[in-house]
């Protein structure tokens, strides 16, 4: 999770130009036992946090009371770097067979230097090996130039996104100054997602630069830098994956005009021998609407034919960013939700590259994740999980996220609810339809394309789900049976509940009914639920969940849950004898 930062650089014929410094995390180190507020608590007291500052009055979006403590989620643990069994209750499936791999922060300081935000902390990458009806668990820090540079100072060395390391205290007062003004690196602390390229597999955030891992040993093998194959300054933890293997991207790129929006294109392996990001390209370069402050985007959406651009109203000011470091700024403070902005689509198509001249706009909204797009009747339907503004960055300070009793329970009542929204994109526009028609033939959805003229289409969603899921406190960490439905029409999608801080649940969204299933235990938190189908069932639902749930409470163990995912009833259970933090994001190696 993450965006990008910014440095001036002298070109290659004298000229300045922005140069690739992307930065994906960015609020001042300060030591445990300094008596002073760190940045972040300006950050979280700006104008952009009114719902978190005591100065102004709180913006509620609920009222719940009695929230439990979750700050043990937030708390540096041990690796488990040797498998070690697990305790099994119920029934694990004998088809069940392979290694669910799962990434996230599990380290948040570093000698008396602390985090300041969850998307921080260093990648802890878990591993669950599942065979025979047995499962046994490992981990591993990424062993990043990252993580080694900050264990070999015993401090923050690499920036993050809510954390600016500080020079180095050794240095003389000039020395320290001089350094505010030097690049800043960016940095391959990779701790969000799995991703596939090629066959082989890799942990990524969304900087330059990703790690290539033995699924089997959780080992680095490689550091790759995306730079070297495009020309990009990042690129998402998010891709999108057609059947022959085909894998796409999106990434920034500056320069001394600022800044555009990349779709990458990485071929499929063409032989055992080609396991590097060569033969990777961009398909299509999107300007932004001011190339001084584009928007900060997590994912992308993809159909059969096309890739769906969300260009959102969470504004990145590049001229702020150049000068973060000089002025002891963090990157949250170049970012800004600017809601007199519209959230506009992108339509892209995946075989020319060509972008739809046709400008798809609607309310101004944040999404994180989206859930599938499909093609149907010359229409492309996207589903999101959004909320109505940006303000969930700031909520995931580690202040807010390890605060307890009346604290907890404020905090949370700011939090938006991200919920499912339907959105319907014309391909073509009919020139002798009327202005102000609908433009949406589907008879399944009440999402409107309304028409103002021949290339702008004003767009309204539909929700998704019904009071009960708001009642769960929304849903994040979308998935779908990706194998079978990514792209194509689908009916089913499942998620985290947070009635929490974090996840407190699983759901089952019906797409055609809008009826939720859930399952909840009190005291357990579980993470984003990881479809794995039955290779012998024929349903879109023939499958399992798996999710890892933890819990604050010292006398209740974490556990693997394996969930029926037609009937949403637990199979069983894999209680695993390690704390293990909340992380984000994971995927199933089949065997």
């Amino acid at each position: 999770m993450a965006a990008a930062l910014l440095v001036w650089r002298a070109g290659p014929r004298g000229g300045v130009l922005l140069n690739k410094a992307l930065l994906a995390r960015s609020a001042i180190v300060c030591s445990a036992s300094e008596q002073r507020h760190p940045l972040a608590y300006r950050i979280h007291t700006s104008p952009r946090s009114l719902a978190l500052s005591g100065r102004k009055q709180l913006r509620t979006f609920s009222s719940r009371k009695g929230l439990e403590c979750i700050a043990p989620f937030f708390s540096t643990v041990e690796e488990t770097p040797r498998q070690i069994p697990t305790r099994v209750k119920g029934h694990i499936p004998q088809w069940l067979k392979g290694k669910l791999l799962r990434n996230g922060p599990g380290k948040f300081e570093f000698g008396k230097d602390q985090y300041n935000h969850w998307f921080d902390g260093a990648a802890l990458l878990h591993q669950f090996t599942i065979e025979n009806g047995a499962v046994v668990y490992q981990s591993k820090f990424l062993r990043s130039d990252t993580y080694i540079a900050n264990s070999q100072k015993n401090r923050i060395v690499a920036s993050e996104f809510g954390t600016l390391a500080m020079p180095d205290p050794c240095k003389s007062i000039f020395e320290r100054f001089m350094s505010r003004f030097e690049a800043m690196d960016s940095t391959d602390n990779c701790n969000v997602n799995y991703v596939v390229y090629k066959g082989d597999y890799y942990v990524s955030t969304e900087t330059n630069f990703m790690h290539k891992v033995d699924v089997e040993t959780l080992e680095s093998k490689e550091k790759v830098n995306w730079t070297k194959y495009v020309a990009v300054n990042g690129a998402t933890a998010h891709p999108h994956y057609d059947p022959d293997g085909t894998a796409y991207n999106m990434g920034n790129s500056y320069g001394k005009h600022g800044s555009n929006y990349n779709i990458i294109q990485v071929p499929p392996q063409s032989s055992p021998e080609d396991t590097s990001l060569q033969g990777a390209r961009i398909l299509c370069t999107i300007q932004p609407k001011d190339k001084m402050k584009p928007s900060y985007y997590h994912s992308f959406a993809m159909s059969k034919n096309y890739v769906i651009f969300i260009e959102l109203p969470l504004k990145i000011n590049l001229w702020k960013l150049i000068t973060a470091k000089s002025f002891g700024k963090s990157f949250l403070d170049g970012i800004r939700w600017e809601p007199q902005h519209h959230t506009r689509f992108h339509v892209v198509n995946k075989l020319t590259g060509e972008v739809s001249p046709i400008q798809y706009r609607t309310k101004p909204f944040m999404s994180f994740h989206q859930i599938n797009a499909f093609e149907d009747q010359g229409c492309i339907i996207v589903d999101l999980c959004c909320q109505d503004s940006g303000g969930l960055v700031d909520i995931f300070l580690l202040q807010n996220l390890r605060k307890a009793g009346e604290a907890v329970d404020q905090v949370y009542n700011s939090m938006e609810r991200s919920l499912p929204w339907r959105f319907v994109l014309p391909l073509h526009v009919d020139p002798s339809s009327p202005v102000g028609q609908n433009l949406n033939p589907l008879s399944y959805t009440s999402a409107r394309a309304v028409k103002e003229t021949d290339r702008k289409i004003w767009c309204t969603y539909e929700n998704l789900n019904g009071e009960d899921l708001r009642e769960a406190g929304g849903v994040e960490f979308p998935q779908i049976n990706y194998a079978r439905c990514n792209g194509v029409k689908y009916r089913f999608f499942y998620g985290t509940g947070f009635g929490s801080m974090v996840g407190d649940s699983l759901v089952k969204i019906d797409t055609t009914t809008k009826e939720m299933k859930i399952w909840k235990e009190k005291g357990m938190y579980p993470s984003e639920p990881v479809f794995v189908p039955d290779p012998k069932a024929t349903g879109e639902d023939s499958g399992v969940l798996l999710s890892v749930v933890i819990t604050p409470n010292q006398n209740q163990s974490t556990f693997l849950l394996v969930l029926d995912a037609e009937k949403f009833t637990e199979l069983g259970r894999a209680e695993v004898p390690v704390q293990i933090p909340y992380g984000f994001h994971g995927i199933f190696v089949q065997r």
